[in-house]
């Protein structure tokens, strides 16, 4: 019969290849020296994309459907940021890329009158 220290009974019990903490035991690396990894950026703005947009933006000008909520804000009313809601979401499909595009279009207005 051999006598065996609690840590050695614990590494023992750890070292069974069933259970929750299953598998070779291996020393956790520390905070600083572990890399996020690509996946957890992924959706983030870039400085590159986001002055390439930008210069595209100035080139390109307004698509139609972009001219058409300015149009709508422009000639304001009650209800023209739900009309402007409305047709945004008619061409993007979504509620958050709608709701996105109406505070672009609304934001490039105030700039706009700003300037003016």
């Amino acid at each position: 019969l051999v006598r065996r220290t609690s840590e050695e009974r614990s590494i023992m019990s750890l070292s069974i290849a069933a259970g929750t903490k299953k598998g070779f035991i291996v020393e956790r690396l520390p905070k600083d020296k572990v890399r996020a990894r690509p996946s957890r950026r992924k959706g983030v703005l870039g400085k590159r994309v986001k002055q390439v947009r930008s210069v595209v933006g100035e080139v390109a000008g307004l698509a139609p459907y972009e001219k058409r909520l300015l149009d709508i804000i422009k000639m304001g009313g009650v209800t023209a940021e739900k009309r402007m809601y409305k047709v945004a979401k008619a061409r993007l499909g979504t509620h958050v890329r709608a709701q996105r595009k109406r505070d672009q279009i609304k934001n490039l207005y105030a700039e706009m009158r700003s300037r003016a």
